[in-house]
């Protein structure tokens, strides 16, 4: 795993461009701890940070083609190299390396832009084609690894983290507010939007490139192509049973986590207790006996704890098992480390586990595979059982529903507790009558849409400009079901620019690469054929998975509640967070700066404090921002 940036330099403009491209590359030595590389022509900088994980020898990057013409930085894996690799060399290709890096640049060579489009893996790249004085950057399908551009005096800059940008000295910081609306309603910014304007994210599945010359892709052009989509056809269900598709996925989820097991370094693995982590240490134990790494961790917290479920799975698999328990003093101590990293604002808190757990695995790995990705291939989120619960709640009496529901749900005590009833019901009650689309943000974010307008001040509201922050950056094919819909939007949208982001930025920090089975892309094509009924049937989530998980997996790991990896933000504001949160929201500072109403945020902290109202979600976004704002929006 690795970092990359660069930058053109076709207007010759850029002046001490190599000491620019070293202090991007700097900011990514997390990402890539073992060795740097730099490629500097007159029109090209580029510059790579690795990790070393396959070919430790001669893999050393940037990397050429046998004409040297063409050069690559590459961040990512890639699954099948070694049989692109053959079939590359049956066509007359010469290679110097091991790597799986070697391999892109020759398929660019056979099959150009189109080269995105044969392999199998997590990616984000660069390629410099020094002839037609075109760079080409492409991202992997799903999104799991992050790649961002920014077009500035008629150049172009990439990089795999924001802050390596902002070492180039001709971007100006300027908050994007439009983004910082999509934020606050859904704790994250999706695709191609980016906290600050000027800068976009490259979106999952698309490649892109930008040329100094003339034709199609003239001087200054940025060229977007979208090379991949997933595709919802259940056509099979006509010729496949229930019991087919069950052991068909047992098949596929087996190769998968097979084909993630290439390295030449450890690989170990996280271990919730949950059916998707467990579920992938199942076939691990298959494919490599004896010799499994798993690692978890617990909170003191109980409501917020699997260790138990992730020791009696450890157990019987046999596996070489680390956990510790972080207490909630450990994890705020945490947060200032977490902010050095994050540099756009994220209010996921999960965050905050992901990297203690990276951390903690990086001592005995640098490889580990996750079970992320499962709840948006199977609809396992507890959103999608809502969606179907609201389908029959709306068919009582709107009178009924407002004048006795509704207050009787307003009534019931605070309690903040992990996935507490109180405060699902209240979200449920207070949303259901949106849209679909609105609702399942709603449900899943932090402010509702018609907060936002009384939470800016004047001067903010007047560089809003949009007025739909619901409708998906990403095209829906609107054949398929409702809730497959959904199904999609979280698998191209939240599932990236949330879950993956988190990941990625919490793992890289500790320079581990994460890889997650359920999103290699035979297996997600493979089960975008399964029907949505399959998935979810009637009320039960997950459940085609826990069909065929259920050969390996007792009943109670396959059964039990969804948890989440979540942390106890609602106590922590109320306690060890409180004078630290008054001080980050108050007056005087939200003053300064001019962006939210003072009045409005301390009416959310005193109705937290007093009990009166679950505001954990609101807060937390308001939190992560002041913080994020203090590090890396001045």
């Amino acid at each position: 795993m690795c970092g990359i940036c660069g930058f053109t330099k076709f207007n010759k403009t850029v002046e001490d461009a190599d000491n620019i491209l070293k202090a991007m590359s700097d900011t990514l030595i997390s990402r890539g701890p073992d060795e740097e590389g730099f490629y500097l022509t007159d029109n090209m900088c580029m510059g790579i940070r690795r990790l070393k994980v396959i070919d430790l020898v001669t893999g050393s990057q940037p990397i050429y083609n046998e004409k040297k013409d063409l050069c690559i930085v590459y961040n990512g894996e890639i699954y099948n190299f070694k049989e692109l690799r053959c079939q590359l060399e049956k066509n007359g290709h010469s290679f110097y390396t091991a790597s799986d890096t070697e391999v892109i640049i020759h398929l660019y060579e056979d099959f150009g832009e189109d080269c995105v489009k044969k392999i199998n893996g997590m990616f984000a790249f660069a390629i410099y084609d020094e002839k037609k004085q075109k760079l080409f950057l492409a991202r992997d399908r799903i999104g799991i690894k992050p790649l961002y551009y920014a077009k500035i005096d008629n150049e172009l800059i990439f990089a795999s983290e924001l802050k390596a940008i902002f070492k180039y000295p001709y971007f100006k910081k300027s908050i994007d507010y439009n983004s910082l609306v999509q934020y606050l309603l859904s704790g994250y910014i999706s695709a191609p939007n980016v906290i600050f304007a000027g800068i976009k994210k490259l979106m999952p599945g698309y490649s892109m490139s930008f040329s100094n010359g003339s034709g199609k892709n003239c001087y200054g052009d940025v060229v977007t192509n979208k090379y991949w989509d997933i595709r919802y056809d259940d056509s099979e269900h006509k010729v496949r049973t229930e019991n087919e598709y069950a052991e068909k996925l047992l098949y596929e989820l087996k190769n998968s986590v097979k084909r993630m097991l290439i390295s030449d370094v450890p690989v170990g693995a996280f271990l919730s207790g949950g059916i998707d982590s467990s579920s992938i240490v199942a076939f691990m134990s298959q494919l490599i006996p004896g010799k499994v790494k798993t690692f978890s961790i617990g909170f003191e917290e109980k409501t917020f704890n699997e260790l138990d479920s992730a020791n009696k799975v450890a157990k019987i698999f046999g596996t070489e098992h680390y956990s510790e328990v972080f207490s909630d003093a450990k994890m705020l101590q945490t947060m200032p480390q977490v902010i050095d990293f994050l540099d756009e604002p994220l209010a996921d808190p999960s965050i905050i586990p992901t990297f203690l757990l990276s951390k903690f695995t990086r001592k005995e790995v640098t490889v580990a595979l996750s079970g992320d990705g499962g709840d948006e291939l199977f609809a396992g989120y507890p959103v999608y059982q809502a969606h179907r619960l609201a389908k029959y709640y709306k068919k009582i009496p709107k009178n009924i529903r407002e004048n006795v529901i509704k207050k009787m749900i307003y009534n019931m005590p605070v309690s903040l507790n992990n996935n507490s009833l109180d405060y699902r019901l209240k979200r449920f009650v207070a949303s259901v009558d949106y849209p679909m689309f609105i609702r399942h943000f709603i449900w899943k974010g932090g402010f509702l849409p018609e907060e936002i307008p009384y939470l800016f001040t004047e001067d903010v509201k007047k560089n809003i400009t949009q007025t739909d922050f619901f409708m998906p950056t990403v095209e829906i094919e609107d054949k398929i079901d409702p809730l497959e819909q959904l199904l999609y939007f979280d698998l191209k949208s939240y599932l990236s620019d949330d879950i993956l982001m988190k990941v990625d930025r919490a793992s890289m920090a500790c320079s581990l690469e994460v890889r997650p089975p359920f999103l290699d892309d035979t297996f997600v094509g493979f089960v975008a054929k399964i029907p949505f009924k399959l998935k979810l049937h009637n009320f039960t989530t997950k459940y085609i998975l826990k069909k065929s998980m259920q050969k390996f997996l007792p009943n109670d790991i396959i059964r039990q509640n969804k948890k989440g990896f979540n942390v106890p933000i609602g106590k922590w504001l109320n306690k060890e967070f409180k004078t630290l949160v008054l001080d980050v929201l108050s007056e005087n500072r939200l003053k300064k700066q001019k962006i939210f109403k003072p009045d409005v945020v301390k009416q959310l902290l005193d109705e937290h404090f007093a009990g009166k109202v679950d505001n954990r979600k609101r807060l937390w976004s308001l939190l992560i921002f002041e913080w994020w704002l203090e590090k890396w929006g001045m």
